[in-house]
């Protein structure tokens, strides 16, 4: 690592506030191609030192400063594609101040005036001789790079570059420094705060988000393409996540029925960067990971992310190991085009934790870390290996051409042995344990092709977006059933609640009906969509997507070979009105399917092969207000629609199609840069999600839908505090929610604030203190069912170091 070079001056410069910004030291020949290079700068409005600070750091250059020239300077910030100078000479624009280059260094001074008109006689001049002050060596700290919480103006999943803003549908962007700045450690940490999206147990092996009333275990994409296998995802190489609410089948098909969460992997930058994270904290925490940024000549550029985690956790027995490692190359090729390829192999193994049971109505009382089941038996691993590959072309006239493809395998496996019901027996409270495993293997093969360009009619503004998709899904999935003891058909045991562990062996074996299972899908799907602008105040978006969808199934325990056949028609209507540049008002319509086969495309059964899909239909009323660059704020208010639910039929045997579910919404939403200094994520939901029409005795009519609060609440605000020092405070407010569809157990609401402390040791050295659960108050984070219920995180801190090299 190179030192950080000395800057001289005046003894008299020595007892004011000087400044030294030297945001971050890059190679010469990198330092010239950034000057020579355009990129693309998103510089927040704010305090002209913050915001020359934050353009070196991204552009990877040395610049020193007097402090006292920048007091009082405030830019509009920096948006667009600029070199490097015009991006400099933009932000000065009426500062009186100039950028001077002098060697591999940038130095900030004052602009000369402008010369005079020669007089027409001059007084003679005196001849001085200059005064020369000692010079000293002075070290000081350049601000730290302004955070942006705000989310990009474009979002990915989008599929062009309109403002977020202009975008009629509800969609949270949680940048790169919001997930570093709050340290999550899950999908579910992330989910605090977006609005109308909360998150259950998932079995304590895999995310579970609940999307407006429903949950889902496949509403997962990577740079747009499916992801759904079911296990716990890391964001070591995600650069930002998107969370859209609502059905946005149009171009994902199957399975968006409620929502999607897209993470936005890392890509090469075209600068040399490097960064190591390091933490450690309570309950054995215990994570690495690098990021490794470089440039391999003009046409060529790589990035690697690595990541290594040894945990345990405030769980009695928890152990959880991970490792990732994902290579990056972008390839410049002829006529405009760019190619990316990726390859990730990553790694999660730790203990199934399916939480405690409940009694009366209630979580049982007992200690927070307190296991159910047998540990040691309950191991669960993921491993996935998966390669990527993206080709961008300009085609000219404003044609562009955008493909896609991934291919990824899993193999997953869990075990469990895990709390059933709580019984009172001679007098003392009993629990039930029972147990079972899984073995998954799946071989995902994903492609769109799409085509995108604008066109101009008699005024009216075209931007259309036409594409094909190609899928192929292969699955193989086995199960069986934990016995316990010698006797060869004890399924259950029961244990003390004062002690709710077993020591007696478990053994696995797959019982006649146990899945033992293949199964097939191959999708072919056309969509089309145009934003049509015929004013500056109205846009009209229309899409369609027409999808094929065949799965076939073998039951190997069955001996039965199953298949469902299913042609969808997903359309999406949406009208956007602007009375102001910076307001939108929208109402939109949109359909989604659920397929038999069911989200893991394993479900079907000789019942319900021959049933029409799910059908979801969401309306939705929504306003987006970009209050100022750099801070902006959303409302939606919605209606969401399940038709085409199984319910039992005359007989037992039998099913019939009814209208399931209807959940009612308004979602509010605050992200970015409230003051200088001051940045806020803040999300509130009000939801009524109820059962429409009897399913099963399990799931009657008017029933509340498990995991979802009526009113919920969270707000996060980091404050910077001066050059060093910053500060982070969140707050989280949840409503009581119910475990199931029976709606006889109720998790109470809870309030939670969590902490953070920032500390800038030098430009490229930061420390971060988070503590979560601040007021070490009790509570339940969520639940999979009526006895699969997680307890909250006591008080924990964790450590984490952040170099830059």
């Amino acid at each position: 690592m190179r030192a950080k070079p000395a800057i001289t001056a005046p003894r008299w410069l020595h007892a004011g506030v000087l400044g030294l910004c030297g945001l971050w030291l890059a190679p010469s020949p990198v330092l010239a191609q950034a000057g020579a290079e355009a990129r693309e700068y998103r510089i927040p409005a704010g305090p002209l030192s913050s915001a020359l600070a934050a353009l070196a750091a991204e552009a990877g250059v040395l610049f020193s400063a007097d402090a006292r020239l920048l007091d009082a300077h405030t830019t509009p910030g920096l948006q667009g594609h600029y070199a490097l100078p015009d991006a400099f000479t933009r932000l000065l624009a009426g500062s009186g101040l100039e950028l001077v280059q002098e060697g591999a260094r940038y130095t900030l001074r004052r602009a000369p005036p402008m010369p005079l008109a020669p007089a027409a006689a001059t007084a003679p001049t005196i001849a001085t001789t200059p005064t020369v002050l000692p010079q000293i060596e002075v070290h000081a700290l350049a601000p730290p790079r302004e955070r942006n919480y705000h989310s990009d103006p474009v979002v990915a999943l989008a599929r062009n570059d309109t403002p977020l803003h202009e975008l009629p549908l509800a969609v949270t962007v949680i940048p790169r420094d919001l997930l570093q700045d709050l340290a999550v450690q899950s999908i579910a940490d992330v989910l605090t705060y977006v609005p109308g999206v909360g998150a259950a147990q998932g079995e304590g092996n895999r995310d579970t988000p609940v999307f407006r009333g429903s949950s889902s275990t496949a509403g997962f994409l990577v740079d747009g393409l499916r992801d759904d296998m079911q296990y716990y995802r890391d964001l070591y190489n995600v650069e930002r996540v998107e969370v859209l609410r609502g059905p946005n089948a149009l171009l994902v098909g199957h399975g968006a029925v409620a929502g999607l969460i897209n993470r936005v992997s890392k890509e090469p930058t075209w600068t040399t960067q490097r960064e190591l994270g390091l933490q450690a904290g309570a309950f054995g925490h215990r994570r690495s990971t690098l990021d490794l940024s470089q440039v391999h000549g003009e046409q060529l550029a790589s990035r690697l992310n690595l990541l290594y985690e040894d945990s345990h956790g405030y769980r009695d027995d928890f152990r959880l190991r991970r490792f990732g490692f994902n290579p990056v190359v972008a390839l410049r090729l002829p006529g405009q085009a760019l190619l990316t390829l990726g390859y990730e192999h990553f790694q999660d193994q730790r203990t199934d934790d399916r939480g405690i049971a409940s009694y009366q109505g209630r979580p049982v009382a007992t200690a927070p870390s307190t296991f159910f089941g047998k540990p040691e038996d309950s191991p669960t691993w993921l491993r996935l290996n998966a390669f990527s590959g993206q080709l961008d072309l300009d085609l000219g006239a404003g044609l562009r051409l955008h493909s896609r493809l991934r291919h990824a395998d899993y193999d997953k496996f869990f075990q469990n042995v895990f709390a059933g019901a709580v019984r009172e027996n001679a007098g003392r409270l009993e629990v039930a344990l029972l147990a079972h495993n899984s073995r998954m293997w799946r071989r995902n093969t994903l492609s769109q092709t799409e085509l995108s360009g604008s066109l101009d009619q008699g005024g009216v503004q075209h931007r259309w977006l036409a594409g094909v998709a190609l899928d192929r899904q292969a699955t193989d999935n086995l199960r069986a059933t934990g016995f316990f003891g010698d006797a060869p058909g004890t399924t259950r045991v029961y244990v003390p609640l004062a002690q709710p562990q077993t020591t007696l062996p478990v053994n696995f074996r797959t019982r006649p009906d146990d899945p033992n299972q293949r199964s097939e899908a191959r999708l072919f799907a056309l969509y089309l969509q145009d934003q049509i602008r015929w004013s500056p105040q109205w846009q009209l978006t229309l899409g369609l997507r027409h999808d094929q969808l065949a799965v076939d199934l073998q039951d190997r325990a069955a001996n039965e070979a199953l298949a469902s056949r299913d042609r969808l028609w997903s359309p999406r209507v949406a009208l956007l009105y602007q009375p102001q540049e910076r307001l939108s008002l929208y109402a939109s319509y949109g359909v989604g399917h659920a397929p038999r086969a069911g989200e893991q495309l394993t479900g079907l059964s000789p019942d319900n092969q021959d049933l029409q899909p799910e059908k979801f239909i969401n309306y939705e009323l929504g306003l987006k207000w970009l209050v100022r660059e750099g801070l902006e704020a959303s409302a939606a208010l919605y209606r969401l629609d399940r038709g085409n639910a199984a319910a039992t039929g005359s007989t037992s045997d039998t099913q019939v199609l009814v209208d399931g579910q209807r959940t009612h919404g308004l979602e509010l939403s605050l992200a970015g840069h409230w003051r200088p200094g001051w940045h806020v994520m803040g999300a509130y939901t009000w939801q009524d999600s109820r059962v429409r029409t009897t399913l099963s005795p399990a799931t009657p009519a008017g029933a509340s839908m498990p995991h979802v609060p009526r009113h919920s609440l969270a707000l996060w605000n980091r404050v910077t505090l001066d050059a060093r020092w910053a500060a982070g405070l969140g707050v989280t407010l949840r409503g009581a929610v119910f475990t199931s569809t029976d709606n006889t157990v109720r998790l109470p609401g809870y309030a939670r604030v969590d902490a953070a402390l920032f500390y800038t040791v030098r430009s490229d050295l930061r420390l971060q203190l988070n503590l979560d659960n601040l007021l070490d108050r009790r509570y339940y984070a969520f639940a999979h069912s009526n006895n699969n219920i997680t307890p909250g995180s006591p008080r924990a801190l964790r450590l984490g170091l952040t170099l830059q090299f």
